[in-house]
């Protein structure tokens, strides 16, 4: 029985070690300790696992793509940074390595509105 549930217990274990290098990720590049976002077969490589074994466990956990997770979290990460109304949108934008015109569409395809009608009502 240990056997059949060894697979599932790895799925979790690389599906959570896969979450936790987003945060800390993105928090890198936000701060400016990295340049830019990796591929996700860079950040697959660096959890020592194939790009297509990451996505075939991710999927197999959560039902999403793994690139839904990473656009999700910048999302989150992109909200906690507009809360603060001292900082642009066009400089919030190139701390998450976007071109503004690009952020503003990618912001409004996830949420329904725009970065400026976001931070308009919080």
């Amino acid at each position: 029985m240990k056997n059949n549930s060894q697979p599932n217990s790895r799925s979790k274990e690389i599906t959570s070690k896969y979450f936790q290098f987003l945060d800390q990720h993105i928090d890198d590049v936000v701060n400016g300790r990295v340049l830019e976002f990796m591929e996700l077969n860079q950040i697959a490589s660096k959890l020592a696992i194939s790009h297509q074994h990451l996505t075939d466990t991710v999927r197999k956990e959560t039902g999403e793509h793994p690139c839904h997770f990473y656009d999700e979290k910048i999302i989150l990460m992109a909200k906690e940074l507009l809360k603060n109304k001292e900082v642009s949108i066009a400089n919030i934008s190139l701390s998450l390595t976007y071109d503004p015109s690009n952020f503003s569409k990618f912001f409004k395809k996830w949420t329904g509105i725009t970065p400026g009608e976001f931070r308009k009502k919080v």
